[in-house]
């Protein structure tokens, strides 16, 4: 009591009353706490007044407590415990001076866990089925960025127009318009054609629950066409890789014949699915006719530009364009200011690009029924597109090389002229500081797309009038260009016209012929021309020509034992490291994840390759790996880097045609491998990872084929 006197001499009459009772009150809680304790243990004697008694010399707390921690990590002797209030902890103030931040309690923190494709596709579904709610194109496009997975837009893809297809017109307008809206911004271009052709792929089960899939999907192909997000070639090329009788042949010829091939199959296919949006459309159109009105009137381009903004339509942008050319057509004193008002939307990022070139495609498409109203059309758009391209708001006029009639031309020799010169520049520098990025960095700046097969063919013919050192640069900068830079359209182009003036390059480098087919052969070994390409260009060169026969030559190569190694060796020099270095980094990861299984880090070192090219020899030692050490885990790995788009078929096909090659010298090390062989091959096809048309040249038909 000496103590609580000390204190209570600083206190008024009223804080040592309610101190008083206070103490009273815990006094008489412990006291019954404790009683009630004793009593249920069956102590005997215990005193219920002060807390002594019999057991003074028992070395326990008075409270009852044991002191050892509680079950929730909090108390224990000489601990304050977990504050706690109605179950809820109480966070700790940072602010207080007595704050420690040691006394925070701990959070596990863990990496996130890679989503696989099973999760992807059931959150895509919901995805999908909120948009058709909603019609939110922006939500959607932040939704499906922030699920992340981009190897796995192709199903994205495929599930929207699945869905679509068994819906009204509405929703099928809306995939339409979502698919235009998000490629190239969320879905790679690679994954939007890698999603169209699974459909194609699956059209036959479709059409099992919607009897017109296929009709309906040749008309989603059309529209994707019209749309720009798929090239016209897509079509052909895809052609060649289904297999013979398969529906989705008969999509594509359906979509080409009865869309793409009609007049004014443009605005055929975009009025094509009417129903609820096609009053919208007829609204947006309208509005685009008042603007472009009031503009002409007013003169005001800023409140043009603002009104254009509001439309909140930039996949109908070439619409804005198509109308306003026809606008300055009609009306010859309004030319300066829709020049001027489509200058500044291309300056300001209003319009891209893309939709100008669309527009003034779309404009020379119906020029004949322009005609009728306004005579001089053909003149007229032809001055426009030349005062467009000088003012370098229009791209060179992709367009102008697809039309029949010829009135615009062909490109401006001057402007060809320069980027030749440009170009030559480039190259040379190349060779000297071997700079892929800079190169890169120059091709952007000159911001000439249209003529990058000029470029790759000047790149190619540079190269073989020089040393192996050159010619080997000049094949490893074409596939680091390919798909980074340079379309595959504009590569296959530059060979094309390779090949077709082979004859006068053969003049000037007698060796040209052996030269190009090489490099023909390693541009298919490094997955940058697809093989079923030599068999097309050798179609449309001339029979007995000398570019055939170039085709022909590399064909032949292709067709050896070991060819893959061997051209990727041909150039000699001192490339042959840089493919040992990849050979044994490729040992390493695959016998890391062999023997501890994390999926995830044996991707990411084949990522961390950067050699795309070279998978196949991912594929290969996996398969040998597989075969040699009993275990099938390597098949696991293939199949996600597969699922993940991170080995393309291509490349898939062609490390398991290398192990076939090599049989006979594993049957040596390994007397069951074409056994092994056999069942990989048909696990593989039955996973969906490897296709069954992939040993179509006969050296795999079936299992049997290498039985023991």
């Amino acid at each position: 009591m000496a103590t609580n006197e000390v204190y209570e001499g600083f206190l008024t009459e009223e804080q040592r009353q309610l101190m008083r009772s206070t103490s009273l009150s815990r006094e008489a809680a412990m006291e019954a706490d404790h009683s009630s304790k004793g009593a249920a243990a069956g102590i005997k004697g215990q005193s219920t007044g002060s807390g002594a008694g019999s057991g003074k010399h028992e070395r326990r707390s008075h409270t009852g407590k044991s002191g050892r921690p509680k079950k929730g990590g909090g108390g224990g002797k000489g601990t304050w415990g977990v504050w706690l209030e109605d179950g809820k902890e109480i966070h700790m103030d940072r602010k207080d001076p007595n704050y420690d931040s040691e006394e925070e309690p701990y959070k596990l923190v863990g990496a996130p866990v890679a989503q696989s494709l099973e999760e992807f596709k059931e959150k895509v579904v919901l995805l999908v089925e909120e948009y058709f709610t909603t019609g939110n194109v922006a939500d959607t496009a932040s939704d499906l960025r922030d699920l992340g997975s981009p190897n796995y837009h192709h199903h994205f893809v495929k599930k929207l127009i699945s869905m679509a297809l068994d819906r009204h017109d509405r929703e099928k307008e809306m995939a339409s318009v979502l698919l235009s809206a998000l490629y190239a911004d969320v879905i790679d271009p690679e994954q939007l054609a890698k999603g169209f052709t699974r459909l194609l792929e699956s059209v036959d089960d479709l059409s099992l629950d919607i009897p017109d899939a296929a009709d309906l999907l040749a008309l989603f192909l059309a529209r994707a066409v019209v749309d720009d997000i798929l090239p016209p070639a897509f079509l052909s090329k895809t052609q060649k890789v289904l297999p013979e009788g398969s529906k989705g042949l008969e999509v594509i010829q359906n979509c080409e014949k009865s869309y793409l091939m009609a007049p004014l199959h443009a605005e055929i296919v975009e009025r094509r699915w009417g129903g609820s949006t096609h009053t919208t459309v007829e609204e947006v159109k309208k509005k685009i006719v008042e603007l472009l009105k009031e503009y002409v009137e007013s003169g005001d381009k800023a409140e043009a530009c603002r009104c254009i903004r509001q439309l909140n339509v930039p996949f109908f942008h070439h619409e804005v364009v198509k109308k306003a050319l026809t606008v300055a057509m009609e009306k010859r004193n309004a030319e300066p200011l829709i020049l001027s008002l489509l200058r500044e939307c291309a300056d300001e990022g209003l319009i891209t690009s893309n939709q100008i070139s669309k527009g003034f495609a779309r404009l020379s498409e119906s020029l004949d029924d322009l005609a009728l109203d306004i005579p001089r059309a053909k003149e007229m758009l032809q001055s426009l597109s030349s005062k467009a391209t000088k003012d370098g708001w229009l791209t060179a006029a992709p367009f102008e090389r697809n039309l029949s009639s010829g009135f615009l031309g062909l490109d401006d020799p001057d402007e060809v002229r320069k980027f030749k010169s440009q170009a030559t520049t480039i190259i040379q520098e190349y060779f000297l500081s071997d700079d892929i990025a800079e190169v890169i960095r120059s091709l952007e700046d000159l911001a000439a797309p249209d003529y990058h097969d000029i470029f790759v063919k000047k790149l190619i013919m540079l190269a073989m009038d020089r040393k192996n050192r050159e010619k080997e640069m000049a094949s490893v900068l074409v596939s680091s260009l390919y798909a980074e830079a340079i379309s595959i359209g504009q590569i296959a182009k530059a060979f094309t016209l390779l090949l077709e003036s082979a004859e006068d390059t053969a003049l000037d480098i007698p060796d040209a012929p052996n030269e190009l087919a090489l490099f023909l052969a390693r541009a298919v070994v490094d997955d940058v021309l697809a093989p079923l390409y030599l068999q097309e260009i050798d179609e449309q060169l001339k029979e007995g020509s000398l570019g055939s026969e170039i085709v022909h030559t590399a064909q032949s190569i292709l067709s050896a034992r070991h060819a893959g190694e061997r051209i990727l060796r041909c150039w000699g020099g001192g490339t042959g490291s840089v493919f040992d270095d990849a050979r044994d980094k490729i040992v390493k990861l695959l016998e890391e994840f062999e023997a501890g299984g994390v999926l995830t880090e044996a991707c990411q070192c084949i990522r961390d390759l950067d050699m795309p090219f070279f998978h196949h020899e991912v594929v290969k030692k996996a398969l040998i790996m597989a075969m040699e050490k009993k275990n099938e885990r390597l098949l696991v790995l293939l199949q996600e880097s597969s699922n993940e788009g991170l080995i393309t078929t291509s490349q898939m096909h062609k490390g398991f045609a290398r192990v076939l090659d090599a049989m006979d010298d594993l049957a040596l090390d390994i007397p069951d491998a074409k056994a092994k062989f056999a069942s990989y091959a048909e696990r593989a096809k039955s996973e969906g990872w490897l296709t069954s048309t992939c040993f179509a040249n006969g050296f795999l038909t079936s299992k049997t084929t290498l039985g023991d």
